[in-house]
């Protein structure tokens, strides 16, 4: 059985760009921009491996073969601040498709409720469920079960931070899923948020806090 990849992106500039994110007085439009070139900086690993196709192309000097995307990606983030990361992927792949999934917990039944849900159709395209924060991981397990019940079989999950309990989740509920991540940090608090994290990344982003 496939095991999981966890993927930690730890690229200087990644790093660099991260720990300004981090800091308190940060405010929500350069956090936001942090986040999507953070975003873009690791489309290049997430992905590295998508299929290519000869293409014939005639260049100014002769006529010739090149490759080129054989299909496109579909980004699905995780409302809210999924949408966070969008930007930065569709600077790197404009022509992806944009799905988007919507969901809160029921704090009576503790079942994830879909409130938004919606995808292009092409069920053999790569999905790469974008999320700031992966925490307790419930939420990411809750979107990837949702897209296999759907149809989709290709997804991976990005993410800025993750937490070792997050990351833990979703690899053993999700062992085919791989997790593309700029930091796991040292775990979470009594609050469920991600330490030493970043604070609420919705919050952040949209300035609502």
């Amino acid at each position: 059985m496939k095991m999981s990849k966890v993927v930690v992106m730890d690229h200087p500039l990644i790093s660099h760009k991260l720990s300004i994110m981090r800091h308190k007085d940060t405010k929500s439009k350069e956090f936001r921009e942090l986040l999507n070139e953070i975003a873009s900086l690791m489309t290049f690993d997430i992905c590295r491996d998508l299929k290519t196709k000869e293409v014939e192309i005639e260049t100014p000097i002769c006529v010739a073969k090149f490759k080129q995307l054989d299909k496109d990606i579909i980004i699905v983030p995780i409302l809210r601040a999924g949408l966070g990361m969008v930007d930065g992927l569709l600077a790197l792949i404009p022509s992806a498709r944009v799905g988007h999934i919507g969901m809160y917990r029921d704090e009576e039944t503790c079942q994830p409720v879909f409130y938004y849900y919606k995808m292009p159709a092409e069920k053999e395209r790569m999905v790469i469920l974008t999320d700031p924060m992966l925490a307790t991981g419930g939420s990411a397990c809750d979107a990837i079960a949702r897209l296999k019940e759907d149809g989709f079989t290709n997804i991976r999950m990005m993410a800025l931070v993750a937490s070792p309990e997050g990351v833990k989740v979703v690899t053993e509920a999700h062992p085919d899923v791989d997790i593309y991540v700029a930091s796991v940090d040292e775990g979470l608090n009594d609050r469920k948020y991600i330490l030493p994290g970043l604070g609420d990344a919705g919050d952040r982003i949209f300035g609502t806090k």
